[in-house]
């Protein structure tokens, strides 16, 4: 049996959003779906208050309640798919990454219940994003639309062979475009002791990352001919550029910085900016 699509749910609506596209998802993939509702231990705010009667009990009962209409969704237009889910008591970060381990990925919404509106992206999403051990969706409220269109970001270090091997499956799976984004904003110095120049020749710069692009992608062109490829270089931060080709996407795909290009959130600088400013769904890759 296939490694399941795990997708996190509490009610809210970002979350049943991620539990559609986690179906379709899912379908496409002709995995099955499981649905993980995390529900919260009794917080009092009143120091020492005690735990309502039958408090417990009523939060399950609205759980599974929750749950089969999540079911509903997940299935709309695609009745055979097999969904199972599952209450868990606790924190519902632990509770994905605990899943994740068995899954081929995991889907999240932008937000959760209790999350602020002001908030681009809750603690949940960035939390898995950062530690799970599979590649982690997150699902955001603006959407684009089928555009038919995969965007990858390649960056041209080491470390990026997961990554390439996901995009290209994934724009297999859907037929699509693989459009793959190479940004650039100067030179990387070759060795050590280099000096890069005061002043770069942006066309010829630009020349030489669009062959270092191709070089890259050569033998993924290879071993998937049927995926229509699209390169694209650009002199711009890697974030904007990603996000600008967002706007014409089904999916971003990007990698996960590891290593001294980590932040403190265990991303990197560019996945973190595209979970909060993306217009489309974006898949992080761990190495």
């Amino acid at each position: 049996m296939k490694q399941p699509i795990v997708v996190g749910f509490d009610g809210s609506a970002p979350s049943l959003r991620a539990v559609s596209w986690a179906g379709q998802e899912a379908a496409i993939r002709d995995a099955p779906l499981r649905m993980v509702h995390a529900t919260a231990r009794w917080t009092p705010d009143v120091l020492l208050a005690p735990e309502p009667a039958g408090w417990e009990t009523e939060a399950e009962a609205t759980a599974r309640e929750q749950l089969r209409q999540a079911v509903i969704h997940a299935r709309a237009g695609r009745p055979r798919l097999a969904v199972t889910t599952e209450i868990v008591s606790g924190g519902a970060a632990e509770a994905l990454l605990r899943a994740a381990e068995e899954a081929q990925l995991l889907v999240v919404g932008d937000r959760g219940r209790g999350g602020f509106a002001e908030l681009l992206l809750g603690s949940v999403s960035r939390q898995v994003a950062a530690r799970a051990p599979c590649p982690v969706a997150v699902v955001r409220q603006s959407q684009t639309g089928d555009t038919g269109v995969v965007v990858v970001g390649v960056t041209g270090r080491p470390g990026q062979e997961a990554l390439l091997e996901f995009a290209f499956h994934e724009a297999a799976l859907r037929r699509a475009v693989l459009r793959a984004v190479h940004a650039w904003t100067h030179p990387a110095t070759v060795t050590p002791w280099s000096v890069d120049p005061a002043v770069h020749d942006i066309e010829t710069v630009g020349q030489e990352e669009a062959l270092l692009l191709s070089q890259i992608l050569a033998g993924w062109r290879a071993k998937f001919p049927d995926v229509e490829l699209v390169q694209h270089v650009a002199h711009a931060h890697p974030a904007k550029a990603l996000a600008d080709a967002s706007a014409e996407a089904d999916l971003v795909v990007v990698g996960a910085s590891h290593g001294a290009a980590q932040d403190l959130l265990g991303l990197g600088g560019t996945a973190h900016a595209l979970l909060h400013h993306t217009l489309a769904p974006v898949v992080v890759v761990r190495p």
